[in-house]
């Protein structure tokens, strides 16, 4: 709990850095960087969590990492996480930065669960119809689980719609049940 409260200080921060100076997509990409090239690698994560590593030593990957490739107030925003202890919890805000950004430009994020990988056709279609339907901004998310068989299964915020094979069998069972 602390480190979601600590997490969502430091993403509120950054948002409004980025919302002043008008450039939430570029602190988006920057960060969206960042979490790609150093936080998606498990022991890099358990290096910037580990209290026993050196704080120079957690400057220096992250300048090697992604020092060139990010902007200066970005790198400036990391060291202030190594400085703070906080960097630990990375993730956590870049989670919380893009939820903040996504409602700042009025965008609902759909995830959509296939057996099979959507072709940029289908995603194109789906987003299209999920902004007629919603009449805001779709950004979508797609996941791969085979053992829902075939078709989708589609969760925007709290509402989620299961138009999967496997989903309708089991409401077929349920139904024989009965």
């Amino acid at each position: 709990m602390l480190n979601i409260q600590l997490a969502a200080k430091y993403a509120t921060a950054i948002f409004e850095i980025a919302r002043d100076e008008k450039k939430l997509d570029a602190y988006d990409k920057d960060l969206g960087k960042v979490r790609a090239d150093v936080f998606a690698i498990p022991e890099a994560v358990k290096f910037f969590q580990n209290p026993l590593v050196p704080q120079k030593a957690k400057k220096d990957l992250l300048i090697k990492a992604v020092g060139k490739e990010v902007s200066e107030t970005v790198m400036n925003f990391l060291m202030l996480l190594v400085d703070k202890k906080r960097i630990g919890v990375f993730s956590e805000i870049y989670d919380i930065f893009t939820s903040l950004k996504n409602k700042e430009q009025g965008i609902l994020i759909a995830d959509v669960t296939s057996a099979f990988p959507l072709t940029k056709k289908q995603q194109d279609a789906l987003t299209k119809k999920l902004a007629t339907l919603t009449k805001r901004k779709i950004q979508i998310r797609t996941h791969k689980d085979p053992s829902i068989l075939g078709g989708v299964i589609l969760k925007i915020g709290d509402k989620r719609i299961d138009g999967s094979a496997a989903g309708r069998l089991r409401a077929l069972q349920s139904s024989l049940r009965n």
